[in-house]
Parts: structure tokens; sequence; C-alpha cells
């Protein structure tokens, strides 16, 4: 064979295997483990590989024998260190100058990386249509309770707007974390800083940094994003000197088990009283739909000077301790 063929094949990292036609090797060339025992078995045979693939691969070589014609499988072999490992395998006659089949040429190309990328490619669009469905139930639930709640068109729009920018701001943090989540503190200003330049002064976090789930970033998003909006319109953010903290902290469930509370709160002035306040606000989303969305609890408490936002929520839908 043409050295020049060999260097190339052995660059490209294709093997190449040459038989007669009572399947003994003659020559090969670049046959790494475990193709170096797979195929140069005298007996045609292939004890590393399962039997049924192994059965394939002799049959389709008798095949190629029989026939003249090419033929070709996909093989995949466990690898203890690398996992599954997947090749495919041309086999092709090789003919004697009167025209009789005297051997065959295996070929053998390693698609491992190739099979991997599918493989991801189909999990992600897997996860992006779960992930979609998941965005339009909320935004489904977000129009629903929006339109209830809303005495005009006019005031249906401008609620159901700002609610949409604030699932697509935390979509925006999830989406760059390749869906992991995303961080308390910086979804927490991300979502403030729609209505306030001055985050530093504005929000005070305070206590842990969870790092969010998905879902728990869009829901716990679309609370502060309220809780945001009522500030600016007649609480603590709508005075150039005040400001609003946010807490995040471990507690026990009943059980024992672990949980986390995030605990909003801010001074307000004496601009309505508590009942048409606590309407203004999304109290719904606040006191129902965020809690529900993350199987927790949450309670709005709106005082003569005071406004308090508690949700606890499980662990499924934070971790604290990351690497």
């Amino acid at each position: 064979m043409d050295a020049a063929l060999l260097h190339v094949s052995r660059n490209a990292g294709i093997a190449v295997l040459y038989q007669d036609h009572t399947l003994q090797t003659v020559w090969s060339q670049n046959l790494q483990p475990p193709w170096a025992e797979v195929l140069e078995e005298q007996s045609g045979t292939a004890n590393s590989l399962p039997q049924q693939q192994a059965d394939r691969l002799v049959a389709a070589k008798k095949n190629v024998l029989a026939t003249g014609n090419s033929d070709g499988l996909e093989v995949s072999i466990a690898d203890n260190s690398a996992g599954m490992r997947w090749y495919d395998v041309c086999i092709d006659a090789d003919h004697s100058s009167s025209g009789q089949v005297q051997g065959v040429v295996v070929t053998v190309i390693e698609t491992t990386e190739q099979k991997r990328r599918e493989q991801t490619l189909k999990a992600l669009l897997r996860e992006v249509s779960h992930r979609s469905k998941n965005l339009l139930a909320i935004i489904q639930s977000i129009a629903s309770q929006t339109g209830h709640y809303s005495g005009s068109i006019d005031v249906f729009l401008e609620r159901f707007r700002g609610r949409l920018q604030s699932l697509a701001s935390s979509q925006d943090l999830v989406t760059s974390s390749n869906w992991r989540g995303a961080g308390f503190r910086e979804l927490v200003i991300g979502q403030v800083k729609r209505y306030s330049s001055d985050t530093e002064h504005a929000v005070h976090i305070l206590g842990e940094d969870p790092y969010l789930t998905p879902n728990a970033a869009l829901h716990i998003g679309l609370a502060v994003h309220e809780l945001a909006v009522n500030s600016v319109s007649f609480g603590a953010l709508s005075r150039a000197d005040g400001h609003v903290e946010v807490t995040a902290s471990r507690v026990s469930g009943p059980d024992g088990e672990g949980q986390l509370a995030l605990h909003w709160s801010e001074a307000i002035g004496p601009t309505a009283d508590a009942t048409t306040r606590k309407k203004r606000f999304g109290s719904v989303a606040l006191e129902r739909v965020v809690p529900a969305a993350l199987s927790g609890s949450a309670v709005l408490e709106i005082g003569v000077d005071r406004v308090q936002y508690r949700l606890v929520m499980p662990q499924a839908n934070f971790e604290i301790d990351r690497d």
C-alpha cells in the first residue's frame, strides 16, 4: 500500500485491516485498542464485542466475501475510561485480476465525538422544548391573573408588559448560564435596576446568595418585579433617600429539612390605607402564583409604615454551597 496513504490514515485516525478469504489477517494499519483485538481475531470472531455485534461484524465480512458487494455497520464498544465509543465500519471486497473476491478491506472510523454531539444536541432540543412549554405556562398564568385583576385594557396592558419584561430579564440570566439557573443577588439587582438607576443605594441585599433553579429564578424574579414596581409607585423607592432590604437565609422546615427564606422589607409612606395598597400590589402573584410554583409559602404584610414580604421555599429550588 502506498506509504502516503498510510500516513494519511494514521493522521486522520482511520484504521485499516486486510483479511483474506478465510478471514486471516494479512496486514493492518493504525489499529488501536480495542480494534487490534476485535479485527485481528484469526478465527473471525470478536470476543471484545457484545456477541450480537460480533456476529453482525463477522456476518458482514462473509457477506462481502460471498457477494463482492460492499457492506458497512455502526458498532459501539464499552470503554471503562471513556464510556461508550462509536465506530463506522466499512467492509469492501478485494478482487483479483480475474474478478474473484480474494479478501476484504475493513476500514474503521471513530465517530464517538460526532455521536456525543448529536446526543447533546438532542438533549438540548428536548430541554428547549421543556423550557418553552414551562415558560408558555407561566405566561398564560400571568395573563390570566393580570386580566382578572385589571379594571381596564390599558391597566392590563401596562401590568402585563411589565411582567413579561420581568420574565425576559430573568430568562436572560438563566439562558446565559446554559439553563443552570441564576444567582439570587444578580437576579434581584437586575429586576430593581429596571426602576432605579442607583441600585447600590436602593437595595441592600443581606445573608446568603443562593443559586436558584431556572423555575425558581423566573418566579422569584416575578415576585421582585411586583415588589419593585409598587415600591417605586408609593414605597421606599419613590423617595430619593429610600431603600429596600432583601435577605436570604437558611431555615428549617417542619420536618427539619433545609429551606430558604427570602425577606423583602421597606418603609412606606401613608399614601393609602392597607387594603388599597394591597390591591395595588400584585398580591395574587406574590401570595399565590409564586409560592405555588415553588411548592413554598408566602406572606405579604402591608402596615401603616412598612411593607414586608416573606417567601419560604424547599431545597429543590436552590443550592447554596457550590463548587
